[in-house]
Protein backbone atom coordinates (compact mmCIF):
# COMPACT_ATOMS: atom_id res chain seq x y z
CA UNK A 1 0.00 0.00 0.00
CA UNK A 2 2.82 2.39 0.89
CA UNK A 3 4.42 1.56 -2.46
CA UNK A 4 1.34 2.69 -4.38
CA UNK A 5 0.99 5.84 -2.28
CA UNK A 6 4.62 6.71 -3.00
CA UNK A 7 4.12 6.13 -6.74
CA UNK A 8 1.00 8.30 -6.68
CA UNK A 9 2.88 11.06 -4.89
CA UNK A 10 5.76 10.97 -7.39
CA UNK A 11 3.36 11.07 -10.34
CA UNK A 12 1.44 14.00 -8.86
CA UNK A 13 4.68 15.92 -8.29
CA UNK A 14 5.81 15.20 -11.85
CA UNK A 15 2.46 16.32 -13.23
CA UNK A 16 2.64 19.52 -11.20
CA UNK A 17 6.22 20.37 -12.17
CA UNK A 18 6.19 19.18 -15.78
CA UNK A 19 6.68 22.09 -18.18
CA UNK A 20 3.74 23.00 -20.38
CA UNK A 21 4.05 22.43 -24.10
CA UNK A 22 5.45 25.24 -26.24
CA UNK A 23 2.90 26.67 -28.68
CA UNK A 24 3.99 27.71 -32.18
CA UNK A 25 1.80 30.75 -32.77
CA UNK A 26 2.79 30.89 -36.46
CA UNK A 27 2.95 27.72 -38.54
CA UNK A 28 5.15 29.16 -41.30
CA UNK A 29 2.52 28.46 -43.96
CA UNK A 30 -0.57 30.62 -43.43
CA UNK A 31 -2.40 32.79 -40.89
CA UNK A 32 -4.24 29.94 -39.15
CA UNK A 33 -5.05 30.90 -35.55
CA UNK A 34 -4.87 34.63 -36.28
CA UNK A 35 -7.38 37.35 -37.17
CA UNK A 36 -6.70 40.48 -39.23
CA UNK A 37 -7.98 43.87 -38.05
CA UNK A 38 -7.88 46.78 -40.50
CA UNK A 39 -6.92 47.02 -44.18
CA UNK A 40 -3.13 46.74 -43.94
CA UNK A 41 -1.28 43.76 -45.41
CA UNK A 42 -0.45 40.51 -43.58
CA UNK A 43 0.93 37.58 -45.56
CA UNK A 44 3.36 34.65 -45.52
CA UNK A 45 6.46 34.49 -47.70
CA UNK A 46 9.27 31.93 -47.52
CA UNK A 47 8.11 30.74 -44.10
CA UNK A 48 8.07 34.26 -42.69
CA UNK A 49 5.12 36.34 -41.50
CA UNK A 50 5.18 39.78 -43.07
CA UNK A 51 3.33 42.95 -42.16
CA UNK A 52 3.27 45.78 -44.66
CA UNK A 53 1.45 49.08 -44.97
CA UNK A 54 -1.50 49.08 -47.34
CA UNK A 55 -2.93 51.92 -49.43
CA UNK A 56 -4.92 53.31 -46.49
CA UNK A 57 -1.73 53.81 -44.43
CA UNK A 58 -3.67 53.22 -41.21
CA UNK A 59 -3.12 51.15 -38.08
CA UNK A 60 -3.46 47.41 -38.58
CA UNK A 61 -3.33 44.41 -36.28
CA UNK A 62 -2.95 40.65 -36.51
CA UNK A 63 -4.18 39.03 -33.30
CA UNK A 64 -4.28 35.47 -32.01
CA UNK A 65 -7.76 34.00 -31.89
CA UNK A 66 -6.98 32.62 -28.43
CA UNK A 67 -6.33 34.64 -25.28
CA UNK A 68 -3.06 34.13 -23.39
CA UNK A 69 -2.70 35.40 -19.82
CA UNK A 70 0.64 34.26 -18.40
CA UNK A 71 3.37 33.24 -20.80
CA UNK A 72 6.96 33.44 -21.99
CA UNK A 73 6.96 34.47 -25.67
CA UNK A 74 10.00 34.51 -27.95
CA UNK A 75 10.13 35.64 -31.55
CA UNK A 76 12.40 37.12 -34.19
CA UNK A 77 11.79 40.22 -36.27
CA UNK A 78 13.59 42.05 -39.06
CA UNK A 79 12.69 45.60 -39.98
CA UNK A 80 12.63 46.69 -43.60
CA UNK A 81 11.94 50.28 -44.60
CA UNK A 82 10.25 51.92 -41.60
CA UNK A 83 10.01 49.22 -38.96
CA UNK A 84 7.48 50.90 -36.67
CA UNK A 85 5.49 48.01 -35.23
CA UNK A 86 4.99 46.21 -31.95
CA UNK A 87 3.82 43.14 -30.05
CA UNK A 88 0.72 43.57 -27.91
CA UNK A 89 -0.21 41.31 -25.00
CA UNK A 90 -3.46 40.86 -23.08
CA UNK A 91 -5.08 42.90 -25.82
CA UNK A 92 -8.59 43.24 -27.25
CA UNK A 93 -9.43 44.99 -30.51
CA UNK A 94 -12.56 46.76 -31.76
CA UNK A 95 -12.14 47.75 -35.41
CA UNK A 96 -8.60 49.10 -35.21
CA UNK A 97 -8.85 50.48 -31.68
CA UNK A 98 -6.80 48.29 -29.38
CA UNK A 99 -6.80 47.97 -25.60
CA UNK A 100 -3.78 46.39 -23.97
CA UNK A 101 -0.03 46.79 -23.75
CA UNK A 102 2.55 47.01 -26.49
CA UNK A 103 6.17 45.95 -26.48
CA UNK A 104 7.59 48.45 -28.92
CA UNK A 105 9.31 47.41 -32.16
CA UNK A 106 10.57 50.57 -33.80
CA UNK A 107 13.40 52.17 -35.78
CA UNK A 108 16.70 52.92 -33.98
CA UNK A 109 16.49 55.27 -30.98
CA UNK A 110 12.71 54.81 -30.61
CA UNK A 111 12.45 52.53 -27.55
CA UNK A 112 12.32 49.00 -28.99
CA UNK A 113 11.54 46.72 -26.04
CA UNK A 114 9.74 49.45 -24.09
CA UNK A 115 6.14 49.18 -22.85
CA UNK A 116 3.34 51.41 -24.19
CA UNK A 117 -0.33 51.48 -23.21
CA UNK A 118 -2.52 52.48 -26.16
CA UNK A 119 -5.56 54.68 -25.44
CA UNK A 120 -4.47 54.85 -21.81
CA UNK A 121 -1.37 55.94 -19.94
CA UNK A 122 0.88 55.94 -23.03
CA UNK A 123 4.53 55.14 -22.19
CA UNK A 124 5.00 53.05 -19.05
CA UNK A 125 8.69 52.31 -19.64
CA UNK A 126 10.96 53.85 -22.27
CA UNK A 127 14.43 52.55 -23.07
CA UNK A 128 17.48 54.45 -21.78
CA UNK A 129 19.89 55.82 -24.36
CA UNK A 130 22.64 53.40 -23.37
CA UNK A 131 20.47 50.45 -24.48
CA UNK A 132 19.43 51.88 -27.83
CA UNK A 133 22.39 50.22 -29.57
CA UNK A 134 21.10 46.69 -28.79
CA UNK A 135 18.68 46.79 -31.74
CA UNK A 136 20.27 45.56 -34.99
CA UNK A 137 18.63 47.51 -37.84
CA UNK A 138 18.12 45.50 -41.02
CA UNK A 139 19.06 42.23 -39.26
CA UNK A 140 17.11 39.58 -37.40
CA UNK A 141 16.53 40.54 -33.76
CA UNK A 142 15.34 38.27 -30.96
CA UNK A 143 12.59 39.58 -28.69
CA UNK A 144 11.41 37.83 -25.54
CA UNK A 145 8.35 38.87 -23.54
CA UNK A 146 7.56 37.28 -20.19
CA UNK A 147 4.22 38.15 -18.57
CA UNK A 148 3.26 36.57 -15.24
CA UNK A 149 0.52 38.19 -13.18
CA UNK A 150 1.43 41.87 -12.80
CA UNK A 151 5.08 41.26 -13.74
CA UNK A 152 6.35 42.04 -17.27
CA UNK A 153 9.90 41.51 -18.49
CA UNK A 154 11.21 42.15 -21.98
CA UNK A 155 14.54 41.13 -23.52
CA UNK A 156 16.08 42.26 -26.81
CA UNK A 157 18.87 40.11 -28.22
CA UNK A 158 19.41 38.60 -24.77
CA UNK A 159 19.58 41.90 -22.86
CA UNK A 160 16.86 42.79 -20.36
CA UNK A 161 15.07 45.96 -21.44
CA UNK A 162 12.12 46.16 -19.01
CA UNK A 163 11.32 44.72 -15.58
CA UNK A 164 7.95 46.12 -14.53
CA UNK A 165 5.25 45.37 -11.96
CA UNK A 166 1.90 47.00 -12.79
CA UNK A 167 -1.45 46.39 -11.12
CA UNK A 168 -3.52 47.30 -14.19
CA UNK A 169 -1.56 44.89 -16.41
CA UNK A 170 -2.12 42.20 -13.79
CA UNK A 171 -5.87 42.47 -14.33
CA UNK A 172 -5.64 42.41 -18.14
CA UNK A 173 -7.03 39.68 -20.39
CA UNK A 174 -6.64 39.20 -24.12
CA UNK A 175 -4.66 38.02 -27.09
CA UNK A 176 -1.19 38.47 -28.50
CA UNK A 177 -1.24 40.90 -31.43
CA UNK A 178 1.25 42.31 -33.94
CA UNK A 179 0.88 45.91 -35.08
CA UNK A 180 1.43 47.98 -38.20
CA UNK A 181 1.78 51.65 -37.26
CA UNK A 182 -0.04 54.26 -39.30
CA UNK A 183 1.72 56.56 -41.73
CA UNK A 184 2.61 54.09 -44.49
CA UNK A 185 5.95 52.76 -45.72
CA UNK A 186 6.21 50.08 -43.00
CA UNK A 187 7.45 46.52 -43.52
CA UNK A 188 8.50 44.03 -40.84
CA UNK A 189 9.28 40.32 -41.09
CA UNK A 190 8.53 37.91 -38.23
CA UNK A 191 9.41 34.27 -37.54
CA UNK A 192 9.76 31.66 -34.78
CA UNK A 193 6.87 32.94 -32.66
CA UNK A 194 6.92 30.47 -29.76
CA UNK A 195 4.80 30.83 -26.63
CA UNK A 196 5.33 28.90 -23.42
CA UNK A 197 2.28 29.13 -21.11
CA UNK A 198 3.18 29.74 -17.45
Amino acid sequence: MKYFIAIGFVLSVLAFTAPTKTINLFNGKDLSGWKIYGTEKWYVENGELICESGPDKKYGYLATEKFYKNFDLSLEFKQEANGNSGVFFRSTIDGTKISGWQVEVAPPNHDTGGIYESYGRNWLVQIPDEKENILKPGEWNKLRIRVDGDHVQTYLNGTEMVDLHDEKIGKGEGSVALQIHDGGGIKVRWKNLKLQPL
